[in-house]
């Protein structure tokens, strides 16, 4: 009973050991959507952005609440790591007015070659290490121009991101509903690449606002 208990438990093993493979392996043979740059033409269009001060040049903005994102400000578990200081390109984002309250805007833009959200973690001397790249499009805005579906980046869907009144947590961080997606070019983020949040990046050394301003009692 013992030997059959145990050879179990090994095919077990095996399968899910094979399962994980054929999941990583799919992961690898992710490639770009018709149009699309590969990552390596990402990262070679966004490399001089290490710099921040090249970023504020080419004009981004810092988020105006001086916030590091971090999962457990967003009501996720804390093991999930953090994004980082996000600074945007209002233009590409088709922001025109201030949040009213919420942020919104008209632009459909989803190139990556000129992402219009640059991520940044701060590190303990002060300065900010580029980690990510990000493109967000306003879900009514891209639904206005024809389109059904979220876009999409190497075949896989933005994330969809939208409040939800019944909790404390603003999910949608002051935006309207609106669809998003970050590629960790510069952390590697062993939950994926496409993921939000990513274990490796910190904001332990922020010394901004540790929470986010948004409630719902100021909706």
């Amino acid at each position: 009973m013992k030997a059959r208990y145990l050879t179990a438990l090994a095919l077990v093993a095996i399968v899910s050991a094979g399962w994980l493979a054929a999941v990583n392996a799919a992961a690898t043979r992710l490639t770009p959507g018709a149009g699309e740059p590969t990552l390596d033409e990402v990262r070679r269009a966004t490399e001089r952005f290490r710099d921040v001060k090249t970023a504020l040049a080419e004009g981004y903005i810092r988020d105006p609440f001086d916030l590091c994102d971090s999962a457990a400000m967003m009501g996720r578990p804390e093991s999930l790591g953090a994004m980082g200081i996000h600074y945007f390109r209002p233009d590409l984002l088709g922001i025109s007015r201030p949040p009213s309250p919420r942020v919104t805007g008209e632009g459909t833009h989803t190139d990556f070659r000129e992402p219009a959200i640059l991520i940044y973690e701060p590190q303990r001397d002060g300065s900010l290490e580029l980690v990510a790249v990000e493109n967000l499009v306003f879900a009514d805005a891209w639904r206005a121009a024809g389109h059904a579906a979220p876009p999409t980046f190497y075949g896989v869907p933005y994330d969809s991101m939208a409040d939800d009144p019944a909790t404390e947590i603003d999910e949608a961080h002051m935006f309207a509903p609106h669809f998003d997606r970050h590629v960790w070019l510069y952390r590697d983020n062993p939950n994926g690449i496409f993921t939000p949040f990513n274990p490796a990046v910190t904001c332990a050394n922020h010394r901004g606002s540790q929470e986010h301003p948004a409630s719902h009692s100021r909706h």
